[in-house]
């Protein structure tokens, strides 16, 4: 079985007020999403609110297969799913990492109270005690979307992280402007900050990368075979035929790969196990310093974003200055 590697997450401030004082954490690199199609599936009107058994085959089958990094959310309404297909994989807890995102406007459909009861409901769907990571899905928490402001949101993702509910904490979708509220009041720090991120995306919003770099956090990618998947044509077809013939891979592990080696988490799925093994099948090779930087410099000729546009696409002609 693949060996995934890991990356040490940044510890939190240790004193008297963090009872938990956990040892350092390491998140894998790679991990398996339970995200959009399942979402917009379980949001179907033939499907609504139902126990959906293909979705836990497909977590079940990506344990198997060697991932031990499973992605959920409250958004996506597949907690009973992952809860199902954790359990049949037959791996103990302590060897898979789970992360799971409170959604912001939860408040609006079951009027949630906020991050830690959001949390409480998904472990007990999931038949968990902990998560390893737990995010902020967006920072457009308000009164009006959520019941509660981002500040409360945060300062109720702090009891998670000292209760244990989470070993880490994080959040998603945010820019470096939203992390330097979080840094102006918070006690802990965003560990991981989940974002878009692929070839022709290598900033959600300006200088987010360099920002979660610089100050130790760690940044995930989701939607990472954009440029396979959703954008063609585009400026790095050719290379990709090019570099998948030179180093006998396929396109898809050419990105996911370029994705690892920039320093970022990729996140990934797919409901065919052979697609599983072929995206955890990436470290057995390594991409040149030339050819990613050709692909890194080849994709930023091109911007394409797959959510959030109305948020940040203005931000399109300024992403790399």
């Amino acid at each position: 079985m693949t060996t995934i590697p890991t990356l040490e997450l940044p510890p939190q401030p240790v004193g008297n007020d963090n009872p938990t004082k956990l040892p350092p954490q390491r998140i894998p690199i790679i991990g398996f999403g339970s995200g959009t199609k399942w979402r917009i599936t379980k949001s179907s009107g033939e499907t609504k609110g139902k126990f959906i058994q293909q979705l836990a085959d497909q977590v079940k089958n990506a344990i198997e297969v060697g991932f031990n990094h499973i992605d959920t959310a409250e958004a996506y309404k597949t907690h009973d799913e992952v809860g199902v297909g954790i359990k049949e994989s037959g791996i103990p807890r302590e060897k898979l990492w789970i992360t799971d995102k409170y959604t912001t406007w939860s408040w609006l459909w079951r009027k949630g109270t906020g991050p830690l009861d959001s949390l409480t409901i998904s472990l007990k769907k999931m038949d968990l005690e902990y998560v390893d990571l737990y995010l902020l899905h967006t920072p457009t928490i308000t009164l009006e979307t959520s019941g509660i402001t981002l500040k409360e949101a945060w300062k109720q993702m702090e009891t998670i992280y000292e209760s244990g509910l989470a070993k880490n904490i994080g959040v998603s979708n945010f820019s470096v402007a939203d992390l330097e509220y979080i840094k102006s009041f918070g006690k802990y720090k965003p560990q991981v900050n989940q974002i878009e991120f692929h070839a022709y995306l290598q900033a959600q919003t300006p200088g987010i990368v360099k920002y979660c770099f610089d100050n130790g956090i760690i940044v995930e990618g989701y939607s990472p075979l954009t440029p396979i998947t959703k954008a063609r044509p585009g400026p790095l077809d050719n290379l990709l035929t090019n570099l998948a013939e030179k180093y006998g891979k396929s396109e898809l592990q050419i990105l996911l790969r370029w994705v690892t080696q920039y320093g970022v988490v990729v996140l990934t799925t797919s409901s065919k196990r052979e697609r599983l093994l072929e995206a955890i099948d990436i470290f057995s090779f390594e991409l040149s310093k030339q050819d990613f930087e050709e692909i890194s410099k080849i994709g930023k000729q091109k911007v394409f974003r797959s959510v959030f546009n109305e948020n940040y696409d203005k931000y399109n002609n300024v992403l790399y200055d």
